[in-house]
């Protein structure tokens, strides 16, 4: 898997704290993080890593390393009952003027009806409730001439694609293909023109239930690529992003250099970190 980022070099960790909690959807939880005035929005794909107490932790530990590197090694280092949960989220919106940061969290159990950490945290929180924040920068980060742009995600991925989609030129051309659990997780979405949006929603299927990110792929299986030289950015559940980064490179033949593509998660087999 090739993933290029673009990654800040001055970066530390911030300890933030919950200023507004809203359901934005019956999927999503957005939480207005508050403590942030250092922080410079990206634009694009702008992503982060959270860290959240475990249960039992009276204080939140933080890595005090910040390198690429060294800071993950500290953080193994650390014995469990004092290492915090640590997930990756896009910035849904960076407004330094206040401070502020959204973050969207996806409310969904896995096949044995559990939450992850971060969503209960996050259904749980209130005003005050402290976490640890780490900027990532961007990943989208095209290094080849293209004429359009393909975007293809599940609701893991709408946050990012979103933020891709607002930071595109206004002639940009091209299409995103968004899974999302129902019609009513979709969100207004501001594109180019010349760029389509396609909604999925599970729910309303006729296929009836099946993986995260099936429909997604089935549907960029069945469409038909423009013309010229496509960048195309997957991102989601792992065999969505695997699965339609081979049958852009296979049966488009797409240059695997014009494909970035990363798996946020794989179904049914949740994070341990």
């Amino acid at each position: 898997m090739r993933r290029k980022k673009n990654t800040p070099t001055d970066r530390q960790f911030t300890m933030a704290h919950v200023r507004r909690v809203e359901r934005i959807s019956p999927s999503f939880v957005r939480l207005t993080l508050g403590g942030m005035d250092e922080l410079a929005p990206r634009g694009h794909d702008h992503w982060c890593r959270l860290f959240f107490a475990r249960d039992g932790q009276d204080t939140l530990q933080l890595p005090t390393r910040t390198g690429e590197v060294g800071w993950y090694l500290q953080y193994l280092a650390t014995p469990r009952a004092r290492r915090p949960w640590v997930r990756a989220y896009t910035c849904r919106d960076v407004r330094p003027d206040t401070g502020e940061v959204d973050i969207d969290f996806v409310i969904h159990e896995d096949e044995a009806g559990r939450l992850g950490p971060a969503a209960q945290f996050a259904l749980a929180a209130s005003p005050g409730d402290r976490l640890g924040f780490l900027d990532q920068g961007i990943g989208f980060t095209p290094d080849h001439p293209h004429d359009w742009t393909l975007l293809v995600g599940d609701e893991t991925a709408l946050p990012a694609v979103a933020g891709i989609i607002a930071s595109l030129p206004q002639d940009a051309r091209g299409m995103a293909i968004i899974e999302v659990p129902t019609s009513g997780d979709r969100q207004e979405i501001r594109a180019p023109l010349g760029l389509e949006v396609r909604w999925i929603h599970r729910n309303e299927s006729s296929a009836g239930g099946g993986p995260p990110g099936q429909l997604a792929l089935e549907a960029v299986k069945a469409t038909v690529p423009l013309r010229g030289v496509v960048h195309a950015h997957l991102i989601g559940e792992s065999a969505l992003a695997t699965g339609a980064r081979r049958h852009l490179v296979q049966e488009w033949g797409v240059p695997k250099r014009n494909v970035d593509f990363v798996g946020y998660w794989r179904h049914g087999r949740p994070a341990t970190t």
